[in-house]
């Protein structure tokens, strides 16, 4: 099929997501056109079936802010038209399915039927979402979509409950391409991270409020009491000075490293012991999958879809939110034995395999199939 995918070219979830499922699409033999404002940092243009289309919104005067959402639309437009695209997958429902609607509308006025899937991740229901100003739009968005799926059951629940929809919404999981993960880097030096009894913990995130960075910092300085470790934060973002002046009032900054962006994670996560993930909201929990795909048990909330991933005393414990003393407690639990933390690591990697590359983009592509039918067949 020709397909279109519209999604935020950043490092965020769903940009990931929906490059890493272009990119699988393009290696099934299907033809993949993103659309976005800027090349998806995870994208690779050497596939002969992907292609970028750049969306770029001219500046007027008479625009107090650029209007993206049209530039989309009228991109989206040509795009179509000129590639024949089969089936829109948008990312996000504002502005993404909203501009797909203004450019389904424009299309059928040409007698072109474009069917549209939006897929819902998670901010732009528990955030943007709910924001009275926002929300009709988001409403309207989702109910005007051809096809809807979440990335979680909790997702899906949440946006039930928090809004009037009339379409039925497919519960199809973040993935991971597990044949990429690499475990077994050869320049892989452990000793230059800690010393020989020291365990290594990870945290990888945006560093927003929404992931309880101090939690982070206080569930640490409780492992070490007990147990030598050093943490690694990995990723840039609002928290991470509030991160590092904690660190510093708690007399741990010779523990804790900060790593700012990088897209060397299996190289960290290879000499992982545990990953933290103490979030407030999570629709799903994809730093934590990628964790458990490289074979690194999780400690983590029970937020939103996190316990859809990280499987309680299997691939890891889930806590309270907030309760930094009962994910300390687990920690160190699973730190201070060898045997069984080296059990947990490998339970984590099977949990992992059920959310492969392989046993969920064929959902994309049932989604694709019938929302494409369901189209035609009205013309």
């Amino acid at each position: 099929m020709r397909i279109a995918i519209v999604c935020y070219p950043t490092f965020g979830g769903s940009g990931v997501v929906a490059t890493e499922l272009g990119t699988a699409l393009a290696q099934r033999g299907h033809e993949i056109h993103f659309i976005t404002y800027r090349q998806p940092v995870r994208l690779s243009l050497l596939s002969p079936n992907i292609f970028f289309h750049e969306v770029y919104t001219p500046e007027y005067p008479l625009f107090h802010y650029q209007p993206y959402d049209l530039a989309l639309s009228s991109k989206l437009v040509n795009v179509v038209t000129e590639h024949s695209i089969e089936v829109l997958h948008v990312h996000y429902a504002i502005p993404h399915a909203y501009a797909g609607f203004m450019a389904q509308q424009m299309l059928a006025s040409k007698g072109y039927l474009l069917p549209m899937v939006t897929t819902l991740h998670g901010t732009d229901i528990t955030l943007v979402g709910v924001h009275p100003f926002y929300k009709p739009a988001v409403e309207f968005s989702i109910n005007q979509s051809d096809a809807v799926t979440s990335v979680s059951a909790s997702l899906r629940d949440m946006t039930f409950q928090g809004f009037d929809i009339e379409k039925n919404i497919e519960v199809i999981p973040n993935f991971i391409d597990i044949d990429l993960v690499n475990t077994n880097f050869n320049e892989c030096d452990r000793s230059m991270i800690a010393f020989p009894n020291e365990r290594i913990v990870t945290h990888i995130s945006n560093m927003r409020a929404v992931k309880r960075i101090p939690d982070v910092i206080k569930t640490f300085a409780l492992i070490q009491k007990k147990v030598p470790a050093v943490l690694l934060m990995v990723g840039d973002g609002p928290e991470v000075e509030t991160a590092r002046a904690l660190s510093r009032k708690l007399k741990l900054e010779h523990a804790i490293k900060f790593l700012g962006n990088t897209s060397d994670i299996d190289k960290i996560l290879c000499f992982s012991d545990l990953f933290l993930l103490p979030s407030q909201s999570e629709s799903f929990g994809l730093a934590a999958l990628e964790a458990m795909s490289n074979r690194v048990a999780v400690i983590s909330s029970n937020a939103g879809g996190i316990p859809e991933v990280n499987q309680h005393g299997v691939s890891g414990y889930l806590s309270e939110i907030g309760d930094v003393q009962d994910m300390a407690a687990n920690a160190i639990q699973l730190l201070s034995d060898s045997e069984k933390l080296e059990r947990f690591k490998n339970q984590a990697f099977q949990v992992a395999q059920q959310f492969s590359k392989n046993a969920v983009v064929p959902m994309y592509e049932q989604i694709y199939r019938k929302a494409y039918e369901a189209k035609t067949q009205k013309s």
